[in-house]
């Protein structure tokens, strides 16, 4: 392994890898000892297997605290979305899954299409800082963003005050409309959310190889393997090379 990436990817000696919490697709359960457990946790300790160094699994409960500890230097890697915004401050990596953004919406108000829900008076209940939060931050012009600390927290504003929308990952959403009596969910997706890793900047080495060790593990169908694992085949999707 060459000297200038495991510098750069573990100064420390070891790997320590950032995993957001709050992605219930790629944090399924945690480990005996508390380790969090699933695709984004195996995808880090392949990684640090490559490199032939020991792993650290770091935890955090929402992806804006994980993209704001880069700052503290608080990890090497961190399992999280590309977003613009962050990308400013991160480096990310090719995605290695992806995952379908879309609305579930109120069934009286006849919305079809994103540009229905784009209109004055629209409410739409989304939790704040997730990677579809930022998109709609960028987007939606009209509708009011009703933000929540979390996924199962966007949901229960939506419900409790009978707001138009909720915006969200479209595998959730077919678990919280059945919690609904008089919604849908549109067959449209306002984007697809791209599950990478993240490293620090100007670390091109680094960058390089976490790259190719993605493209390897999508191409000899590890990833699919986890995907298989834990269960969530069909609600995360293999990015094509």
């Amino acid at each position: 392994m060459s000297e200038i990436i495991l510098k750069q990817l573990a100064p420390r000696g070891h790997l320590r890898a950032a995993i957001n919490m709050g992605n219930f697709l790629l944090v399924t359960g945690k480990e005996a000892n508390g380790d969090p457990q699933g695709v984004s946790p195996d995808m880090a300790k392949a990684l640090a297997h490559e490199l032939g160094v020991d792993i650290e699994l770091i935890s955090f409960s929402r992806p804006g605290e994980l993209a704001d500890a880069i700052f503290e230097d608080k990890w090497d890697i961190g399992n999280i979305a590309n977003e613009p915004e962050r990308a400013k401050s991160i480096n990310f990596s090719c995605p290695y899954t992806l995952i379908e953004s879309t609305f579930l919406v109120r069934k009286h108000l006849n919305f079809n299409t994103i540009k229905d829900i784009d209109n004055e008076g629209i409410r739409i209940a989304v939790a704040e800082r997730s990677a579809y939060d930022l998109w709609l931050t960028e987007n939606i012009k009209k509708a009011d963003l009703i933000r929540a600390k979390s996924i199962d927290e966007s949901f229960s504003i939506f419900q409790e005050k009978q707001y138009e929308v909720l915006a969200g990952l479209r595998p959730k959403l077919f678990d919280d409309i059945k919690k609904t009596k008089d919604c849908l969910i549109l067959d449209e997706s306002f984007t697809y959310i791209n599950q990478c890793i993240g490293s620090k900047l100007n670390n091109t080495e680094a960058a390089n190889f976490i790259n190719k060790f993605i493209k390897k593990n999508i191409d000899n169908g590890f990833i699919k393997s986890l995907l298989i694992k834990y269960n969530v085949f069909g609600k995360l999707s293999l990015p094509k090379n």
